[in-house]
């Protein structure tokens, strides 16, 4: 091979088989070569019987091959290789090789050694041939050479001597033909100076001038013949042996050139037609026999362009074939040599398989990278579009073609990486942004009691179970959906999850070998063996996928049950790959959010730390209420619940890995808990917070209360709806398998929700009885401000009014009426409601809970009940004690009741036109509990008197009976038995005399009685007896749960 680049490098003159630019010697050939060339090339269509006369005039550098020009265009003949001149070596070239120079890659660096070559250096010779040799041995070289040189001057002289005088006669005939051709007969004239005798050197000068008239040569010899006048108009002067006249062949050259080309022209196809046929037909011949050889590797792209793979594989295993037999025949000849037929044979095809070879190498590049690449494709897009097994088309494509690696494994442990590095990534910075966004929560301005209790006040069950638009403020929504959406990307059947368990169950099918059996076994069964997996590479997988699953767990782990992370600094680094991007993820490139576009040197600053119960949990954020926390927490607590459960399905953890399942059962119960931990303690901050649901609005459905019952109910009943599905996990119970994972709540658990529970109620009535209490402003506080974040006017007009009355908020009374409405809504109905719920729920009794819930809501009733009727009992006494002590009071002959009975009953007109606009239900139990006091007053200020005479006893009679007749609507057993102890006290009081004369005045007090009563019908008439409908009930009747006030409530 190097003696075959040496012979290029010497034949086109090259110093390096590879040149960076054209040399430029090569720039520096004749004009005339150029010309001769073209010539050359013009008249080459048929050899001419002057083709001697065009060679005389042609150039004459190429008649060696492997001659060089020098830069001054003079050719030399260089040899190849010679013996040393010193006579030291027998080669040069190789002497230098061993020396290390390479004169064999570099002809101009080796003629520069050889003494043939005009561009030979002694100095350089010397330097490198004889660089180690000494003096001795250098004179010892310059004897060889002397002698060399003596022998080649020996060798010429003689041939010279011996030959002389054929020069000499070949010279004078030479001179004398070319003396004729060139004057045509005439002679010459004579030069001056020239000497008649005939010599070598005046013959050179002769030819000198004849050839080149005004060279320096010819200098002082006179004018050239060639322009004397002589020849000017000489008409034989084209034919005379100059350059001008082309030597003598100008004349007839011309035409004999234009009939060659017309001769070419007309009998040329005709002359060469045989021998063109004949050619083709045996290129057509070999064509026919061996076409397939020739159009396979066309197919095969053509098949490739296509896209059609079993066209590829066909006319692959034909090409296979075909050099198979091609090989089989070689090896069958052995050393004897082809015929033509077969030598044909085996350049078509290997010709063929070089070609087929090589598209089929870029094309299985190209396959394996898609199969590598194929788990960035979106699985909503492979479920929409392409096929789910397109890998395995990719599989069968390479096992047909023939691999050294096994594509299975290939594929499966490319799945694995990807799977491995996709939950990493995607984790790790899904939980930062979460950080983030938490940050800025925490960061941000803390929302006002009113604002947090408007997401309270609207809270439907229909919004709990479905939408979550309202239950909190925007930004705490979107860190809410964040994180699920960060869960559900993990552990739901379309995610990260989703893929694991899909790979396995593909690894799974390879173990078992029901997915090769739609795979190919390849040309000859050589894929065959890649059919089955190794018992190292199955354990290997069994391992991956523990690994895989541990992965999704220990990052699910940390969310629920880790401390917010502190290092945010992933957001500085690239994006992760996108899902539909070679790996790449979870991209795209997907534009960043602007709000995780930090400067490195500008972390957005940490939570602060201000005692918040959400400031040690990563998955709560600030400021977030408990009916967005459990609406989102039961989410993602039945996500955990479903993906534990599924991670312990998969056959290596279910079988062989029970610290893996205890780590899975874990999981599941620390984040339940750390759940319920967090729950809790946003549930008894909004506790305390609803009171300001509270906006003194009527509800709808009953006007005696306000919308705080109805809303209070959903509150509570949506955090025990939730907290039921975040204990017990009902969604993820539904799979099999799941009891194993997801266990029963542990009775801390139980015990923290019940406590809570009761615990919320207990500050939700507290903050009720404050509401009551507590003044009013008019303006710019936080009740007119959570007034003004009500929407509906009209609606809220409507409801603040019933009948001819309005709530007016302003007034204790008022606030204090509705809310002992709210509370009996309470006591009858929610609680005992939202106990059943909480106790069929939980599967508990709430036995000792319910009695106490039941006193405490009693004790708060009855506190508020007096707190109400104190001012107008104090009134009502006050009145009473005045009119009795009055010395007036008790007239010989009373014909009326004293005016402090009309004082007194004008106070309870008023009580009652409040209580029956405000809160209708509750007009009989506070107008009985009036009378009852009244009646007791009554007794306790007439016992004040020692006697009573005829006419004390009269007054006494009617004022007590007035009011008892005026009342009677609102009589109790009490107050009867109130009223019966007044007449015993008179009756024991008074003498004999004076109790017989009552008997007679009796009828007479009947009289003034009733007139009494009908002339002030119209002042009292709120305390008559509606008249009751057919069905005999009555509008303002107590209803079956009114209840009896005592005297302590």
């Amino acid at each position: 091979m190097a003696d075959f680049d040496r012979n290029v490098l010497e034949f086109y003159q090259l110093s390096t088989p590879f040149p960076s630019e054209w040399p430029q010697e090569k720039d520096k050939s004749d004009d005339s070569d150029s010309e001769i060339e073209q010539k050359k090339q013009k008249l080459n269509r048929r050899k001419s019987r002057y083709q001697a006369l065009e060679r005389a005039v042609s150039n004459r550098a190429s008649i060696v091959q492997g001659s060089e020009k020098s830069a001054n265009g003079v050719s030399n003949l260089v040899q190849k290789d010679e013996p040393d001149p010193l006579g030291t070596s027998e080669s040069v070239v190789r002497t230098l090789k061993q020396l290390g120079v390479p004169v064999q890659d570099d002809v101009r660096l080796r003629n520069r050694f050889l003494l043939s070559s005009t561009s030979f250096s002694p100095a350089l010779f010397l330097s490198q041939m004889h660089a180690t040799a000494d003096t001795q041995s250098l004179l010892n070289g310059l004897d060889v050479l002397s002698k060399s040189i003596d022998q080649k001057s020996a060798s010429l002289k003689v041939l010279v001597e011996s030959n002389f005088e054929r020069f000499v006669r070949a010279k004078a005939t030479i001179d004398n033909v070319y003396k004729e051709m060139k004057y045509r007969g005439v002679e010459p004239p004579p030069s001056p100076g020239r000497s008649g005798r005939h010599s070598r050197h005046a013959s050179k000068s002769s030819f000198s001038r004849g050839s080149v008239g005004g060279s320096i040569g010819g200098a002082g010899l006179g004018p050239n013949p060639l322009i004397s006048p002589l020849f000017v108009n000489d008409t034989r002067k084209k034919n005379a042996l100059v350059k001008e006249s082309d030597y003598g062949v100008m004349g007839i050259k011309t035409p004999l050139l234009d009939v060659a080309a017309k001769a070419e022209d007309v009998w040329g196809p005709a002359l060469g037609g045989q021998e063109k046929e004949k050619n083709l037909k045996t290129v057509s011949t070999s064509f026919d026999q061996y076409k397939e050889y020739i159009e396979a590797s066309s197919n095969i792209a053509d098949s490739i362009k296509r896209k059609d793979y079993e066209a590829l594989v066909e006319e692959y295993v034909r090409a296979r074939r075909f050099a198979d037999e091609a090989r089989k025949l070689v090896e069958d000849l052995g050393s004897d040599p082809p015929s033509e037929p077969q030598t044909y044979q085996i350049l078509v095809a290997a010709r063929m398989w070089y070609d087929v070879d090589e598209q089929i190498q870029l094309f299985k590049r190209d396959v394996w990278r898609k199969l590598t690449s194929l788990h960035t494709v979106n699985r909503a897009e492979t479920l929409a579009g392409q096929p789910q097994d397109q890998h395995m088309e990719l599989i069968g494509l390479l096992l047909e073609l023939g691999v050294e690696d096994n594509p299975i494994w290939v594929w499966l442990l490319s799945r694995y990486d990807y799977l491995k590095g996709k939950i990493s990534s995607a984790s790790e910075r899904s939980k930062v942004e979460i950080e983030v966004l938490r940050r800025r929560l925490a960061n941000g301005e803390k929302p006002a009691p009113q604002m947090m209790a408007s997401h309270l006040k609207n809270l439907g069950r229909q919004a709990v179970e479905g939408k979550a638009t309202g239950l909190d403020a925007t930004d705490v929504i979107e860190l809410w959906e964040k994180m699920l959406a960060f869960l559900s990307s993990l552990l739901s059947a379309q995610g990260v999850l989703g893929e694991v368990i899909e790979f396995w169950q593909t690894v799974e099918s390879f173990i078992g070998g029901k997915a090769q059996k739609s795979l190919p076994t390849g040309y000859n069964g050589e894929s065959r063996d890649h059919h089955q997996l190794s018992q190292q590479g199955t354990a290997d997988l069994q391992k991956g996928a523990i690994e895989l699953v541990d992965m999704i767990r220990a990052h699910v782990f940390e969310f629920f049950a880790g401390a917010p992370p502190e290092d945010v600094s992933l957001l500085f680094s690239p994006l992760p790959p996108s899902p539909g991007t070679p790996m790449s993820g979870l991209t795209p490139t997907t534009a960043r959010d602007p709000r995780f576009n930090f400067d490195a040197n500008n972390l957005p600053p940490p939570s602060p730390r201000r005692g918040e119960s959400w400031e040690k949990f990563a998955f709560w954020p600030p400021t977030s209420n408990s009916v967005s926390g459990v609406h989102y927490l039961s989410k993602m607590l039945s996500l955990v619940g479903s993906g534990a459960s599924e991670m312990a399905s998969v056959d290596p953890v279910k079988q062989g890995d029970a610290k893996q399942l205890e780590m899975l059962k874990t999981l599941v119960g620390a984040s339940r808990e750390r759940c319920v931990t967090a729950l809790c303690a946003a549930w008894n901050k909004d506790a305390e917070n609803i009171k300001y649901v509270e906006d003194w609005k009527r509800a709808k459905e009953i006007g005696d209360v306000t919308r705080m019952p109805a809303s209070f109910a959903s509150f509570e009943g949506a955090l025990l709806s939730g907290m039921q599905k975040i204990l017990y996990i009902p969604d993820a119970m539904a799979k099999s398998g799941s009891s194993d994972i997801v266990l029963a709540p542990p009775a801390k658990l139980l015990q923290m929700v019940r406590s809570q529970y009761v615990t919320t109620l207990y500050k939700a009535l507290s903050g009720m009885v404050e509401n009551a209490e507590r003044a009013v402003k008019k303006a710019d506080d936080e009740w007119t401000t959570e007034m003004d974040l009500t929407v509906g006017a009209t609606n809220d007009r409507t409801s603040l009014s019933i009948g001819s009355g309005t709530v007016d908020p302003g007034n204790r009374n008022v606030r204090m009426l509705l809310t002992l409405g709210n509370l009996h809504a309470l006591r009858t109905q929610v609680v005992p409601n939202l106990n059943g719920q909480f106790e069929n729920a939980f599967s508990v009794k709430l036995t000792d809970e319910s009695k106490t819930i039941k006193d405490v809501l009693g004790q708060i009733d009855a506190r508020l009940f007096q707190t109400y009727t104190r001012p107008s009992l104090d009134a009502l006494r006050k009145i009473i004690r005045t009119g009795l002590a009055d010395p007036k009071w008790a007239p010989p002959k009373p014909s009326e009741v004293k005016p402090y009975v009309y004082e007194a009953l004008l106070t309870l007109v008023l009580v009652h036109t409040q209580v029956s606009t405000t809160a209708p239900s509750m007009t009989h139990q506070v107008i009985s509990y009036l009378l009852e006091q009244i009646s007791r007053e009554l007794l306790d200020s007439l016992k004040a008197r020692p006697k009573f005479d005829l006419g004390a006893l009269m007054q006494a009679t009617l004022d007590v009976e007035f009011f008892a007749q005026t009342l009677s609507q609102y009589t109790t057993e009490r107050a009867s038995g109130i009223q019966g102890e007044v007449y015993s006290m008179l009756d024991s009081k008074t003498d004999n005399q004076a109790r017989a004369r009552l008997q007679d005045e009796l009828p007479g007090m009947r009289e003034v009685l009733k007139k009494l009563r009908e002339q002030s019908r119209s002042e009292f008439a709120c305390f008559k007896r509606p008249r009751r409908s057919p069905g005999g009930s009555s509008s303002t009747a107590a209803g079956p749960g009114t209840l009896e006030r005592t005297a302590t409530g």
